[in-house]
């Protein structure tokens, strides 16, 4: 990869992809770029391929997705299926016909089945029932990563699939409701802080640079107190999901940029297809290693927002996945291991989203 190469980023304002844009340019690549929804409609086939037909990308990184937490999977299943198998096969498609020579793919460890072995090695990808929560969208992924591994097995391409941990990091999305359990978690505790020490300037300020679905700085306070409740933020105690036991693993989002450029860099198809007859589970783990309990993980948000009120469990919700670590021995035999760990994240996190 030249450093004059065009390099489009899908999904260039998202979570990784935003950080994947900052890295490439932070290590002297000159032309990187992107479209945002307004300009390029991923779910249009014919508006990718026009895109792509004047553009002529030589790699392209599919960071682009519909995502959520456990309450926006449980919800929004439809949506999350068909938007991103449509996201996908229109990029990857396009990538295809207007012969860009290498394509990074990312995905989730949601692909993987509930009770997979731990740490989830990459072979236990279709070999029994998925997690019901998340299942549309985790299929959606598995067959993004099964048109890369096609692709380069019926027409030589070099089109690399990972399957990043829960990311975190700048950028990511604190809305209560369809946030990831860490931004929800730390945005829930701020919130919940807040009322319960009775600063009202304090989540007036919040809710002027963060609105919540019709909530805003400047609803009734007897409305936001009703519509807090319906996020488990009382002004005693913070409610969350579940029973507080399922072991998650987290990855800094930075991490992950500096994972993928490393794979556009050095990793090529040929690397990771193995020696079989039938070649399968091509795809590479990015992950720290580590895992917490998700109450672990309120207690850490806890001593870092400097929250006092009670922490509460609704067990009546889903807690999703038992547990959830990756296997990242195959990504450390091709060279790459994480740098930043929680105990360091969350604070970063936190002074993120207050300055932002």
């Amino acid at each position: 990869m030249e450093k004059d190469s065009r390099i489009y980023v899908a999904g260039h304002r998202g979570l990784v992809g935003s950080a994947i844009t900052c890295a490439l340019k932070e290590k002297g690549y000159t032309n990187v770029f992107g479209r945002t929804h307004n300009e390029l409609d991923l779910l249009d086939a014919r508006a990718v391929h026009r895109f792509f037909l004047r553009e002529q990308p030589e790699y392209v990184v599919l960071a682009a997705a519909h995502v959520g937490g456990i309450m926006a999977n449980s919800k929004y299943r439809a949506d999350f299926i068909w938007q991103n198998l449509q996201i996908q096969q229109n990029v990857i498609r396009a990538s295809f016909m207007h012969r860009a020579k290498k394509l990074l793919f990312l995905g989730s460890t949601c692909i993987y089945p509930r009770n997979a072995p731990q740490p989830i090695p990459e072979d236990a990808l279709l070999t029994s029932p998925l997690e019901y929560t998340n299942e549309p969208y985790a299929i959606a992924k598995i067959a993004g990563l099964k048109m890369c591994e096609s692709y380069n097995l019926q027409y030589g391409t070099n089109y690399i699939a990972v399957m990043p941990t829960n990311l975190y990091g700048p950028g990511d999305n604190f809305n209560p409701e369809t946030a990831h359990v860490l931004p929800a978690m730390i945005r829930k505790m701020l919130l919940a802080k807040m009322l319960h020490e009775g600063d009202i300037k304090g989540i007036r300020r919040d809710l002027a640079h963060h609105p919540i679905d019709g909530l805003t700085s400047r609803s009734d306070m007897k409305y936001i107190v009703s519509r807090f409740e319906e996020y488990g933020i009382g002004i005693n105690s913070l409610t969350l999901w579940g029973t507080g036991t399922p072991l998650r693993e987290f990855l800094w989002s930075l991490d992950m940029a500096n994972a993928c450029v490393y794979m556009l860099e050095n990793v090529d198809f040929k690397d990771v297809r193995g020696f079989g007859s039938e070649v399968r589970n091509c795809h590479i783990n990015i992950g720290s290693g580590r895992e917490y309990s998700i109450a672990q993980v309120a207690d850490m948000v806890r001593e870092t927002v400097g929250y006092t009120g009670e922490i509460l469990w609704d067990s009546t919700k889903p807690d999703g996945t038992p547990r959830k670590l990756c296997d990242v021995s195959k990504v450390h035999s091709l060279g790459w291991r994480h740098t930043v760990e929680l105990e360091e994240g969350i604070p970063m996190l936190l002074k993120w989203y207050q300055g932002n």
